[in-house]
């Protein structure tokens, strides 16, 4: 059993230094003002998101870029960013779900403060999220885990994320080991090693692409003062 199919050898051409500089698109006339915002920067965001999975170009509207900060051995601090799925978002926080053994994981567990960045190209659009994360409730990562199509959830008891891995056939293998001791149909527990962040923001910035790199930039601050909860301001492109 195997898990991909190879994939071409063939590879284009790199692009010149100067064929990169001059990438570039000029962006719609479409604007973004703040009386066309929902005053709970949450739900404008799940307006937003519920857009862009109607977008055919985009192919997961769900994908985010999860910033965290981790130390090396010598103790320096660096960012570190990849990218994964987001899983829910209510009227509080968003949700993701990873190997809480990974190099993520670690990094939460060692400072908890992340940045979230949905990059909506095709629509001119963008948000960054900048907040705090926390493991949620065991039963909420069960009920997750169960809903879970059987192949990610071996996957799950299979991969130890982040580590070291000799070789593709060591990974089909322990693939092969759980699929055995789990079969198909049958109930996948979850593994302890695995679960939920919530990441509940202090700020959501929503960005729409304008011409002349004029872009518009709105950003919802955690304002317990009030009567939103939000404070509303807008930044310099």
């Amino acid at each position: 059993m195997t898990l991909d199919t190879p994939m071409s050898s063939e590879l284009p051409n790199p692009l010149d230094r100067d064929a990169i500089r001059q990438m570039r698109r000029s962006y719609g006339e479409a604007g973004l003002h703040e009386s066309a915002l929902h005053t709970n920067p949450l739900e404008q965001f799940s307006r937003w998101l519920a857009e862009a999975a109607l977008n055919p170009v985009i192919v997961e509207a769900n994908a985010m870029v999860l910033s965290t900060i981790e130390a090396n051995q010598n103790g320096d601090i660096a960012p570190a960013s990849r990218t994964v799925l987001l899983k829910d978002v209510d009227g509080e926080c968003f949700t993701f779900y990873t190997n809480y053994q990974s190099a993520k994981g670690r990094q939460i567990r060692f400072n908890p403060h992340v940045a979230l960045l949905f990059p909506w190209y095709a629509m001119e659009r963008q948000v960054i999220v900048k907040g705090s994360a926390v493991k949620v409730a065991q039963e909420v990562t069960d009920q997750y885990f169960a809903s879970r199509p059987w192949g990610s959830q071996i996957g799950a008891w299979a991969s130890s994320q982040s580590d070291e891995l000799a070789s593709r056939e060591v990974l089909e293998a322990r693939y092969q080991e759980f699929a055995e001791r789990y079969p198909e149909g049958s109930s996948v527990p979850t593994p302890p090693h695995w679960g939920g962040f919530a990441v509940t923001p202090r700020s959501i910035e929503f960005w729409q692409g304008r011409y002349s790199r004029l872009h518009d930039r709105i950003i919802f601050s955690r304002d317990e003062q009030s009567p939103s909860g939000w404070e509303i301001g807008r930044l310099y492109p």
